[in-house]
């Protein structure tokens, strides 16, 4: 069972060093991408998760998202007894992953005035602040990233062989360019609580608030999503 935590810290960490790393790259100030756009945001996320899974997925099957974990204990595909073991392991990498961001950015945080781009570093934030339409944005995201997740693949064979990580990579980044945009595509809880801790903890300069009045969206709207996701898979594959 170590094995298996570690491995989900690790892949979520590897996934929030890609994706929160790319994001920082685009907003911060005086850095090498800055203004790179959604494009290569998306892109970012995308071969986070990819790495994550082709580097984990031998030992756990790289969930490597609570939404992901419930998704599959609901349908009886992993059993509820490692559930909290998992969960607990991505938010520790969620939120060592953006330490580690952090760390690698740690002269453009002086250098960024906006609060609001430091944030985006680590948490998501809608574009219009509604919160029934931004939990159904969210329940819509992760609904389809579990559904084609699952019928791709989530098993420990299948993430060793083949081409899974890699539709995987794809199905990350066209969730991004084609629902991302309302909400910033969390769809994963640990993704944005763990990094928003980070943002809470951390000495930022000039941070501002952590939005916590939020911060339940990426977490409720993914879980049932992804549980919705786990159920038609199950009445189409499972029977």
């Amino acid at each position: 069972m170590e094995a298996k935590f570690l491995a989900e810290m690790i892949g979520t960490m590897i996934i929030l060093i890609f994706g929160s790393g790319v994001v920082a790259n685009v907003v911060l100030k005086k850095t090498g991408g800055n203004n790179g756009g959604t494009f290569m945001i998306t892109l970012g996320w995308a071969v986070g998760v990819l790495l994550a899974i082709y580097a984990t997925g031998p030992i756990s099957g790289a969930h490597l998202n609570p939404a992901v974990t419930i998704a599959l204990a609901v349908i009886g595909q992993f059993p509820w007894s490692e559930v909290p073991i998992y969960i607990a392991a991505q938010f520790i990498g969620a939120f060592l992953g953006a330490v580690i961001v952090y760390l690698a950015y740690l002269k453009q945080w002086e250098v960024t005035e906006d609060p609001g781009s430091k944030l985006g570093v680590f948490s998501t934030a809608p574009q219009i602040r509604s919160y029934g339409a931004n939990v159904l944005t969210e329940i819509i995201g992760t609904f389809t990233l579990v559904f084609v997740g699952l019928a791709i693949g989530i098993t420990k064979s299948a993430t060793t062989t083949g081409l899974n990580p890699l539709l995987w990579g794809f199905l990350i980044w066209g969730l991004g360019v084609s629902l991302g945009g309302p909400t910033g595509y969390a769809i994963n809880p640990a993704r944005d609580l763990g990094p928003r801790i980070a943002h809470f903890v951390l000495p930022i300069p000039g941070k501002g608030k952590s939005d916590w009045a939020y911060s339940w969206v990426p977490v409720v709207g993914p879980i049932i999503g992804g549980i919705l996701g786990a159920f038609l898979y199950k009445i189409i594959y499972l029977g």
